[in-house]
């Protein structure tokens, strides 16, 4: 009796992967909490607005440059261990801030190591969960991943602010710290790339439109070397600053806007809605880009969000602004728009430059993202110390949000290689 041998079924963990990536998400999304986090640095301490500023800031950029190397190491070695370093990054920074008072204490804290530590688990919850899945849903899952990081807040703020008002700044930072440490672990353990030669149900070869019979070529790989040599690389790189940048410059000043702008007491429940619409934006633009495409929808995220923060010039004491209501819609789309961000990039990401180096491709990129965060921050705290106001940062802000949503009509996908590649295919190829 012969026996025939068969390939192993590979179990598709995809569902699993992207919600233990959801998770990681939420922990480290706790980042958002800064506005409300700084609002309980004690006055004796004698932090300016541009000291407060100062941590989130540089969080942001140790984040999106950790993510490099995170997202090479991932590529290499898998998401399970790069995710547990970054979880014990997170927990170590955080605890080290409870032990300071200073500027300098926080910046190194929270700042450098829980920022790098946030990087290197960002890094490792989406390129596994998107692998899983056919190209079709690409969008869709890394805005459901994404979500958790947007949505961390609805949960965060409250708790931020209970812990900030019971038991003081330092307690807080101990208490997250230790919390954030176990969960990023723990979620890492769950996280794993499909095997060598895996292809997603859906993405299967097709035959060329010729008819003869070729397959078609697979999509053109990018090294990140080569990625690095494109124009759309550095169109998409400064799109991404202005787009994060805008939106990291509100979540960074949103209690405080609150507060000292519209004169209400309740900063921290309008940072809970914004993330609650920062999270659903990234699901809604990941979908809505996979239907019709990419840089249209960067588009409408540009220029609403544009309009959005044009329109905090007029939150000052008395203004219709100044209604709870009316500024907690405008926070809750401000949030869903710069959440389409981190949905989009990651999805045009691997469009246009593959998957086989996604993880360190989408770093390189994603350090836009730390860019624009830190300067138009930076900006607005300087702004504030200057001025009283935050106006000059929302009328920069603006400026580049519509230089962005123009260069959308330009950036093209670097097919030209592929197509090329295809043509020869098809020509070349003996007819059966």
């Amino acid at each position: 009796m012969i026996e025939h041998s068969r390939s192993p079924v590979v179990p598709n963990l995809g569902w699993r992967v992207a919600f233990a990536g959801t998770g990681i998400n939420l922990a480290l999304g706790v980042l958002y909490t800064w506005s409300v986090i700084s609002q309980f640095i004690p006055k004796e301490w004698g932090w300016s607005e541009t000291d407060k500023s100062l941590p989130y800031s540089i969080a942001l950029l140790a984040f999106a440059f950790a993510t490099i190397p995170a997202g090479r190491m991932q590529d290499k070695i898998g998401p399970r261990i790069v995710a547990a370093i970054g979880g014990v990054l997170v927990g170590l920074g955080m605890m080290l801030s409870s032990l300071t008072t200073s500027p300098l204490g926080y910046v190194l804290g929270f700042g450098i190591l829980a920022g790098a530590g946030i990087g290197f688990g960002y890094a490792s919850a989406t390129p596994p969960a998107v692998k899983w899945f056919n190209k079709h849903k690409t969008g869709l899952i890394a805005g459901i991943v994404v979500s958790g990081f947007g949505l961390a807040s609805v949960y965060a703020a409250p708790t931020a602010q209970w812990l900030g008002s019971s038991f003081g700044l330092q307690t807080m930072m101990l208490v997250f710290g230790v919390a954030f440490l176990i969960a990023v672990f723990g979620f890492a353990q769950l996280l794993k790339t499909p095997p060598a030669g895996y292809v997603p149900a859906g993405d299967g070869p097709s035959a060329s439109a010729s008819g003869a019979g070729v397959t078609a070529p697979a999509q053109r790989e990018y090294g990140p070397g080569e990625m690095l040599r494109t124009p759309q690389f550095f169109m998409l790189w400064f799109m991404y600053a202005c787009g994060a940048g805008a939106g990291l410059m509100v979540i960074s000043k949103m209690a405080k806007i609150a507060t000292d702008q519209a004169g209400l007491s309740l900063g921290f429940v309008l940072v809970a809605i914004l993330a609650i619409g920062n999270g659903p934006g990234r699901h809604i633009a990941g979908l809505v880009s996979d239907r019709i495409g990419r840089t249209r929808t960067m588009l409408l995220c540009f220029t609403l969000q544009a309009a959005l923060i044009l329109l905090l010039t007029q939150t000052v004491k008395g203004s219709l602004l100044a209604n709870a209501v009316i500024l907690s819609i405008v926070a809750a789309l401000i949030g869903g728009n710069y959440g389409s961000n981190l949905s989009v990039f990651p999805a045009v990401t691997k469009d246009w430059f593959g998957l086989r180096d996604f993880g360190v491709n989408y770093g390189f990129v994603f350090s836009s993202w730390g860019v624009g965060g830190l300067t138009l921050s930076l900006i607005a705290g300087a702004a504030y110390d200057a001025t009283g106001s935050f106006n000059l940062a929302y009328f920069t802000a603006a400026g580049l949000l519509i230089i962005a949503g123009v260069m959308t009509f330009a950036v093209k996908a670097p097919r030209a290689l592929a197509a090329a590649e295809l043509a020869t295919m098809v020509e070349t190829a003996p007819v059966k």
